[in-house]
Parts: C-alpha cells; sequence; structure tokens
C-alpha cells in the first residue's frame, strides 16, 4: 500500500489546496496582434470558452492561464484558434463555438481540428471574401468532392450543400478543371404547377433555379455572371432537359434531389460523360414529388458499392445561417422521431 501523507510531512510552501487543484495550464501567445484577435472585443471569445468549461481563464500580457477540471480541453480550443489567427483568418464568437464543439468531437464523424477545418480555402469571391468551410460535416462534405467523381451532399436547409457546391463548380472552372458548369434542379414545387405559371419555359423554371443563380453571383459577381453565361461556361436548366444528353468536361450540380422520381435520378445519373464531376444535393425531409417518390431516398443503397460515389450527410450542427434554423432543424427532427445528426 502508498504512504498516507500527512501535513507534517509536506513541504514548508506546500499546502492541501495546492494538492487538490491542479497547476494551472499556460499558454503563450506569439504577437500583440495574435493577442488581440484570440480575445475579442472586453475578452468575449476567451469568456465563451470560460463559460463553456469549468475553467477559470487569465489574461497577463501574453500569456493566458487556465485553471480548472477541464483546462486541457479549454487550452486545446484556444491553441486551434491561435493557429486559425496565424493562418490569416479572424474569429468570432461563433467560430468560437464551433471550435468548442470540434474539440470537444460533439460532431458526428468524430473529433477534429478546427485549424484543419475552419482553415479550408476553397476560392475567393469577387469581394474578395474567402470560401471555407465553417464545420467538420461541410468540411467532410468538400473532402469528399475532391475526391469523388459523383458525391451526395444530403441535410437540412442552411447547411452549405449547394453554396459549397457551386463554390467548388466555380473552383474547377477557374482552374481549367472543366470546360462548364451544369445547374440543373426537378422543376417540382407544392401545389403548383408549371402550366400554370405566367410566361415562357424559362420565365416558369426561374423561380426555382433561382437558388442556383444567388449562389454563383455570390462567388464571380455580376459582371462575372455575364461574362460566363457570355461564353456559354454556365448553363442552367430544369432536369426534363438532361434527358438524352451526355454531359462530358462539366462539372454538375443537381439541386433539390429529394423531388427527383427514381427514374429522373437513374436518368440524371448516366448522363455523366468524361472528365466530369457531379455534386447531388438534397433534404430528405423536405419532399415535394407527387406520391413522394423520391429518386433520393434509396439511392445510397443503390450505389454504396459503386467506386467513385460519395454520400456525406450533413445535419443541424451543420447549419450555418442564423442560430434559430439549427434550433427549428432540431425541433422538427425530435418531433418526427428522425435522429438529429
Amino acid at each position: 500500500m502508498g504512504r498516507t501523507t500527512s501535513r507534517a510531512d509536506l513541504p514548508e510552501a506546500t499546502t492541501i489546496a495546492s494538492l487538490v487543484m491542479p497547476s494551472p495550464t499556460k499558454i503563450s501567445v506569439p504577437g500583440n496582434e495574435l493577442m488581440v484577435g484570440l480575445l475579442g472585443e472586453r475578452d468575449e471569445y476567451l469568456r465563451v470558452v470560460e463559460e463553456s468549461y469549468d475553467v477559470d481563464i487569465h489574461v497577463r500580457g501574453n500569456e493566458i492561464n487556465i485553471q480548472g477540471s477541464q483546462a486541457d480541453e479549454a487550452a486545446e480550443v484556444i491553441n486551434e484558434l491561435v493557429v486559425v489567427l496565424q493562418k490569416g483568418q479572424q474569429i468570432e464568437s461563433s467560430v468560437v463555438l464551433r471550435a468548442i464543439d470540434m474539440v470537444g468531437g460533439n460532431l458526428r464523424g468524430g473529433k477534429v481540428k478546427p485549424s484543419e477545418v475552419l482553415t479550408d480555402h476553397v476560392l475567393t469571391t469577387a469581394r474578395g471574401k474567402s470560401v471555407r468551410p465553417k464545420t467538420a460535416g461541410q468540411k467532410r462534405y468538400l473532402d469528399a468532392v475532391r475526391a469523388n467523381m459523383v458525391t451526395f451532399g444530403i441535410g437540412p436547409a442552411g447547411t452549405g450543400k449547394s453554396w459549397l457546391a457551386v463554390a467548388c463548380a466555380v473552383r474547377a472552372l477557374q482552374d481549367k478543371e472543366v470546360e462548364r458548369i451544369i445547374l440543373t434542379r426537378p422543376a417540382v414545387e407544392a401545389g403548383e404547377r408549371l402550366g400554370f405559371l405566367p410566361g415562357d419555359l424559362m420565365s416558369k423554371v426561374d423561380p426555382y433555379l433561382r437558388p442556383l443563380y444567388d449562389a454563383l453571383h455570390d462567388m464571380v459577381g455580376a459582371d462575372g455572371m455575364a461574362k460566363l453565361f457570355e461564353r456559354n461556361a454556365v448553363e442552367v436548366a430544369p432536369l426534363a432537359f438532361m434527358r438524352g444528353r451526355t454531359l462530358n468536361d462539366s462539372f454538375i450540380i443537381l439541386d433539390e434531389a429529394q423531388n427527383t422520381t427514381p427514374e429522373q435520378m437513374k436518368m440524371f445519373l448516366t448522363r455523366i460523360g468524361f472528365n466530369s464531376r457531379v455534386i447531388v444535393t438534397g433534404d430528405e425531409t423536405q419532399v415535394d414529388v407527387q406520391g413522394g417518390r423520391s429518386g433520393l431516398g434509396g439511392t445510397e443503397r443503390i450505389l454504396k458499392n459503386v467506386p467513385n460515389v460519395a454520400f456525406v450527410r450533413l445535419g443541424s450542427k451543420d447549419v450555418v445561417r442564423h442560430r434559430i434554423v439549427q434550433d427549428i432543424v432540431d425541433a422538427y427532427e425530435k418531433h418526427e422521431g428522425l435522429p438529429t445528426r
């Protein structure tokens, strides 16, 4: 048996409290500029970390001292945020919270390094903003797109499925990996039919394709869009127009795929030609196709053994719109008995 230490055995400067309380974890931040970005206004970002863990955080100069039972986890978050800042990206409260989720392994897919997720650059938009993944799920999605010919991104609204898909397509076009981008959606909407909408065919389908236009506009700006359409580098069309075609040297995005029929999904996937990439996005909880027979539903089971095809499922933790959107997704999934991802 080990010898019990009595107070008399302790060195003069040692107390019982020092045996119970672990030594503080210390972090030295290189440079005042990084320190300013890390702390936030009135130490706002450190307070977010402090409130998320059982720790007390104290700052002296460029040194951060963390005391508490979860000091190691809090220190890992702060160290990861320092790396993010060193790579030229600013942080904000939402970034800190996502880093905490990732370090804690709370996101589906297990523990990841926030610095690897938050600094993965896709492209720079016309306004000079960097397009990057903001969650571990989005990072897995981008990695799958880079590694596979066909990628399915499945998840609720606000998870960046379509926006990141368009970013990947624009990057491939800029790098001359493909000759054109093709954006398509099934022209299906709850309670309306195309024949009852005013205007010619393109006027009728424009509302269905508008989200893809908006994402493209975010990436290249109005002038860039005009130039792409002028040289036929971008084609936007309803899914029905894909029948009978072979799509070579193209980056093809099928959006809102939950509103395809099984026959339409098969038709679309068999259009893929040489040197083409495909992203299929959809939300299985928002099926508007008549009879509820979605072409997205059973696709993973059918294609699970096909090489160069990947399925990435995003969940409420990957929602990057206002926090209320994540809360709404969670509430609906609980109400409908669906697992939160």
